[in-house]
């Protein structure tokens, strides 16, 4: 495909976003339909998608309207772009512009179209992020690292860098944690190379890795009390933890026990039905559903259809997860509240409206991880129960 062909595509699958097609549905829907496209152009289509999803707003203002076409032409006014080369109707690629879209379109000036986030959500975003906000809104524009998070029980960062680069994959050192390396080329080579396919590595964003790292002491029986695909449950595993896996969707945990074996840990996956009320751990990690805002550069769709309304839900469910998970921590044990979220509302809010219904408890600890060219943002909060 042409790079006139690959804008062509996208405009097509934007414009069923428009109409209601989730993100994930339209691309697949658009190579399904589009059997001619490599993977290449089909990489290159996605990400055509993906940059304006990130950048919504801006783009509007910038390409003079909410359509594929209009979006993708002021995606392209971003990136300063030969509209001419591109918009020549030449090897299916879109038709020259009129005059009317050449005078289209404007500098984004409100804050919501610079930060690229509904209006609504700034004064939560500047409350929550502080002097520290605008970066971060910016930071949620980009591509997020592509980073792996090294199987430790089988291999070491230095040892599986090493095997990734004969393989024509670079790496290097993620400044988070220690057992997190970023991929810097050759990334689409990943899934074919031999560490992945022996499971010494998986994909696994940096500060996700951290909050696993942050667990201490040894062979520790830990509840991943909301596992979801078990990322954080493998990195405890790995650590030398005894890992339980629980998770209120069970079909989320569905691969689970395949990629245990592939890393050469074990997991013992428990459902609501099947784990007792009696059940105790040493830690009891709630990496509780969130709105997901820290990590709005690998799912940009989540800040335009978040509302306020589904901001509250989550946080009441937050609440009941962290008294639901309480009774499974074991005397002198400790209870880890984790979120990929920003929002202050989601974070430190959270942790102290816990300990004000539950005064026998202690907050510990508070860490954020912001948003950067390493890793997502995240929080977490350890509490222990004062004796």
């Amino acid at each position: 495909m042409t790079p006139g062909a690959r804008v062509s595509a996208a405009i097509e699958i934007l414009d069923m976003i428009a109409e209601g097609t989730p993100v994930e549905r339209a691309l697949t829907n658009w190579a399904r339909g589009s059997r001619f496209a490599g993977s290449k152009d089909r990489a290159a289509v996605r990400d055509h998608v993906f940059d304006v999803q990130r950048n919504l707003a801006s783009d509007r203002v910038r390409g003079g309207g909410a359509s594929g076409r209009q979006l993708m032409l002021g995606r392209l006014r971003a990136q300063n772009a030969d509209l001419d080369q591109i918009f020549n109707a030449a090897g299916h690629a879109p038709s020259p512009l009129s005059d009317a879209e050449r005078a289209a379109g404007q500098t984004p000036e409100a804050q919501s179209d610079q930060w690229n986030l509904p209006e609504w959500l700034i004064p939560e975003f500047e409350w929550s992020l502080g002097d520290r906000a605008e970066a971060a809104a910016h930071q949620l524009q980009n591509r997020a690292p592509i980073t792996l998070r090294v199987n430790v029980a089988r291999t070491t960062p230095s040892d599986v860098a090493a095997e990734l680069a004969i393989e024509g994959i670079e790496t290097q050192p993620n400044p988070v944690c220690d057992t997190a390396l970023t991929i810097t080329e050759g990334p689409r080579k990943l899934r074919n190379s031999q560490p992945y396919l022996h499971g010494m590595v998986e994909l696994q964003d940096a500060a996700s890795q951290a909050i696993a790292s942050n667990v201490q002491g040894s062979s520790l029986k830990v509840l991943d009390y909301c596992a979801g695909g078990g990322g954080k449950a493998l990195a405890l595993a790995a650590l030398g933890h005894q890992v339980t896996a629980h998770d209120l969707n069970v079909a989320r945990m569905s691969d689970l026990p395949d990629r245990a074996v592939r890393a050469g840990v074990q997991i013992m996956v428990e459902t609501p039905d099947t784990l007792s009320p009696d059940a105790v751990f040493d830690v009891v990690l709630c990496d509780a559903p969130c709105s997901g805002s820290g990590a709005w550069r690998r799912s940009p769709a989540g800040k335009w259809t978040l509302t306020q309304d589904a901001l509250s839900g989550l946080t009441k469910t937050q609440d009941e997860i962290l008294d639901q998970a309480q009774q499974h921590v074991a005397p002198g044990g400790q209870l880890v509240f984790a979120t990929c979220s920003v929002l202050r509302c989601e974070n430190e809010d959270r942790a102290d409206a816990f300990v004000a219904r539950n005064p026998v408890w202690n907050c510990t600890d508070q860490t954020r991880i912001s948003v950067s060219d390493a890793s997502d943002g995240f929080f977490h909060a350890t509490f222990s129960k004062l004796v």
